[in-house]
């Protein structure tokens, strides 16, 4: 049956969808826990209680494992909260896995402006190609996630982030079970989809210690190319609680491959604009026959009419992670409490992208590291067979841009409670070290190479553009208090402090005019310290069903130390813009306010026996925006452009959240969540050396939505549960100036899931048999859709069709 998911971590009333059918919940949030807004993971759940007061002061919701592993068996922590108000999450493929073509909003702001932890853990920015953490869906496996908590306003003044500018989603691991057991899985499905997931969990071993060890094997072909996303990963965690407290200790290792697509590019003058824009790969031979048809390179009809439309043979990105922490809560006195937390990460990954040597300024830029013939152009059919020659007869290369991270850090909090005063005091501390190096290799005509693996010449690169390794200290502090003046009346008031020191040098410097844009990579330090962010905000326990909210809060996106991309100060084309960069450009700054009333009562209206709900209005200052305006128009360019990043000036914000739930005994719930938000830019900029204005004042910020709506309707019968889930976005403008958008629609999907009956006699304490339909409908729409510099262009990746996908589920 539906029910409203609470924020049990904090005690916090929360509206959204869970299970209550306790046989099928795995471990999830307790009813009870300290109220520090979920970021310490609890112990397992006694039951399934619903909190309605609690001691935050802020809008948070969160969804449990049960309801995670309904939406799709396997899903990202992340593309499970779309059922959550407020919250736009979009990918390419049913399970939100692929990392290339997410496009996650909340309240306006996009992935790269929200904070993320695991555990407490901080997972960084969520940049595809990250330079400074991982996905949640590779920092654990779908299955043994406890809880996802969204914070959609304002996060914990204590969350581990440099980018929660926009509020934060924390993940939890779920702990090992009391008991021996046995949990696995297998899933099949739509595309010659697979995933098969075990767990062994201990039980007690002795002196309260338990633990568990799992690992799950992934296999999807993409539904619009033959690609095939893939890996394996594998989680381990132990508990042990003593008479002082509880120490836990987790390693998550995980190692994926995952082809891309490319996005469809929009304009004016793009006449081909297809709905899919696959790659061609393991057909070789097709490859050549599109880029050649028996004539001269790019002259081919097809080839020439598909502009910057045109095919890769294949692109994919391939990343290795170590993640483990050890956490021990002491519990010092029955009032006073102090966590300490050390966590190390290693990343090695790679993106490759092997396509034809014609496109986006390829020639020129090889024309600096292989002259072609004097005095002829570098697109001469000459120099371009020369190319092609060099790069192994294909008239391909391949493209890589290898990626390495370096971890380690500490969270300490100290917690006393001291009469009606609960202070909290707490550091964060971590050292982070990656590089990025972007080389070519040749792509032998005779022996074509594979999306799934690195070029087998990986030693000798035919050409390595550029190589960064940056260095990045983080430190952060914060205090606050939470005063409860009355027993129905809690005043919470803090701030934090948050400093980040960071340096880049170049081992290899891009030929000058190689890189579009630069002259050089900078070398040097950067540091961003602010001292003072407050917070406060008031709960008040209204009646005993009803509690009214009200926060206020200042929070700051450091800047990105991303090498040669992204709005990263390191990134500049040459060392005078980062200077310059450094004396005159502000982080992004955000104020947002909060206030809301949540309620849960029981009802006796006929078949009606429930309702809980909460509304709550937004608005956000945000301050000092930063935006990449580069030189070249075309945002697809495989070789990037290097930008100018400014402050562009600020946004403006205003919205309301409305979830309800309500219950018709235990046999059928429906729960809807509206959303509206109006996010609009507050002035205009201007780009190039003309100064030309971009009239961007007024105008909605694109990719976010103005209106979402989200239903989740759930039956029960004896042993069977079918559970329907409607999902509407609407319309969202595609550039700066919105002169182009890209229509609402509404999508369908569902479940339908049986327990078989045991006779209490074998080994399976459980056995359930599920069917997942994604799309029902087969709706056709836009997905991510990634934004124009300015007008008349932007680019869009396309709607996964319906697939279908049996799980069978068992406990031993």
């Amino acid at each position: 049956m539906l029910r409203s998911m609470l924020l049990a971590g904090s005690a916090l009333f929360a509206v959204t969808a869970t299970s209550a059918r306790a046989a099928e919940t795995p471990p999830a949030a307790p009813p009870t826990a300290p109220a520090d807004d979920g970021q310490t993971a609890p112990a397992e759940p006694a039951g399934e209680d619903i909190i309605v007061t609690g001691a935050a002061t802020r809008a948070v919701t969160q969804i449990t494992n049960a309801d995670i592993q309904k939406v799709l068996p396997g899903i990202s922590p992340l593309k499970a909260l779309q059922t959550l108000p407020g919250v736009t999450y979009l990918t390419a493929d049913p399970w939100g896995n692929n990392e290339q073509n997410i496009s996650l909003f909340v309240h306006g702001f996009n992935a790269q402006q929200l904070g993320y932890t695991l555990d407490g853990v901080p997972l960084g920015d969520q940049q595809y190609g990250n330079y400074n953490g991982l996905s949640p869906q590779r920092a654990t496996i779908s299955e043994n996630v406890g809880r996802v908590v969204l914070a959609s306003g304002a996060g914990d003044l204590g969350t581990a982030s440099t980018s929660n500018l926009g509020g934060t989603i924390d993940t939890f691991t779920s702990d090992p079970k009391p008991e021996f057991g046995i949990s696995a899985a297998q899933t099949v499905g739509s595309y010659e989809a697979t995933r098969s997931y075990v767990r062994v969990d201990s039980g007690d071993i002795g002196q309260n210690t338990r633990f568990y060890i799992s690992g799950v094997r992934q296999r999807a072909r993409a539904w619009d190319f033959e690609g095939y996303q893939k890996g394996w990963q594998a989680n381990a965690k132990l508990v042990h609680d003593d008479a002082t407290g509880k120490l836990t200790a987790y390693f998550a290792y995980s190692d994926k491959a995952e082809p891309n697509e490319d996005a469809t590019v929009v304009s004016a003058t793009q006449t081909y604009q297809p709905y899919i824009r696959p790659f061609l790969y393991p057909n070789f031979a097709g490859m050549q026959a599109y880029l050649a048809n028996q004539l001269p390179y790019n002259s081919a009809a097809s080839y020439a009419a598909s502009g910057a439309n045109y095919s890769n043979y294949y692109s994919a990105a391939l990343r290795t992670d170590y993640l483990g922490y050890v956490k021990y809560d002491w519990n010092v006195t029955d009032r006073v409490t102090f966590s300490n937390q050390a966590y190390f990460h290693h990343n090695d990954g790679v993106g490759i992208v092997a396509g034809p040597i014609t496109v986006a300024g390829l020639p020129q830029l090889f024309s600096f590291y292989y002259p072609g013939v004097a005095g002829s152009s570098p697109t001469s059919t000459a120099n371009l067979a020369r190319l092609s020659t060099i790069f192994g007869g294909s008239g391909l290369a391949t493209r890589t841009t290898e990626y390495r991270i370096d971890r380690v850090g500490g969270i300490s909090t100290l917690r006393a409670e001291l009469g009606n005063h609960t202070i909290e005091l707490g550091g964060w501390y971590e050292h982070q070290s990656s590089s990025a190096y972007r080389r070519w290799y040749a792509l032998d005509v005779n022996d074509p190479s594979s999306p799934y693996e690195r070029p087998l010449d990986l030693a000798n690169p035919l050409i390595t553009q550029y190589g960064s390794e940056i260095r990045v200290t983080e430190i952060q502090a914060h205090l606050q208090d939470a005063w409860k003046i009355v027993p129905t009346l809690t005043l919470q008031a803090g701030f934090k402090s948050t400093f980040q020191h960071a340096r880049q040098r170049v081992p290899v410097q891009p030929i000058p005019g190689s890189f579009t844009g630069s002259r050089e990579l900078p070398v040097g330090r950067i540091n961003t310290d602010e001292w003072f962010l407050p917070q406060v905000g008031v709960l008040w326990d209204a009646t005993d069903h009803e509690q009214v909210f009200v926060n206020a809060q200042k929070n700051i996106r450091q800047f990105q130390t991303s090498a040669a991309a992204g709005l990263s100060p390191f990134a500049l084309g040459t060392q005078s813009l980062f200077d310059f960069f450094k004396d005159n450009t502000k982080p992004e700054t955000s104020w947002t306010y909060e206030a809301g009333i949540r309620t849960r009562r029981p009802l006796d209206l006929g078949p009606l026996s429930g309702f809980e709900g909460q509304i709550s209005y937004y608005h956000v200052d945000f301050s000092n925006r930063l935006l990449a305006i580069s030189p070249t128009t075309t945002i697809t360019a495989i070789i990037s452009g290097a930008p100018i990043i400014a402050n562009v000036g600020s946004v403006k914000t205003d919205g309301v959240d409305a979830a309800a739930t309500l219950r018709f005994g235990d046999r059928f719930s429906l729960y809807n969540a509206l959303s509206y938000n109006n996010s609009r830019y507050a002035d205009n900029y201007t780009v190039g050396a003309a100064q030309t204005v971009v009239p961007t004042a007024g105008k909605k910020v694109p990719g976010s939505p103005d209106w979402l709506n989200k239903t989740v309707a759930t039956l029960n019968g004896d042993g069977v549960e079918l559970q329907l889930i409607g999902d509407y976005i609407g319309r969202r403008y595609a550039t700066f100036t919105n002169d182009l958008k890209v229509p609402g629609y509404f999508t369908l999907s569902g479940r339908i899931g049986f327990d078989m009956p045991l006779s209490g006699e074998g080994l399976a304490k459980k056995l359930n048999v599920s069917l997942n339909v994604t799309n029902i409908t087969d709706k056709k729409a836009y997905s991510t859709i990634s934004v124009g510099a300015a007008s008349g262009t932007y680019n869009f990746f396309p709607l996964a069709p319906r697939q279908a996908f049996v799980t069978l589920s068992a406990g031993f």
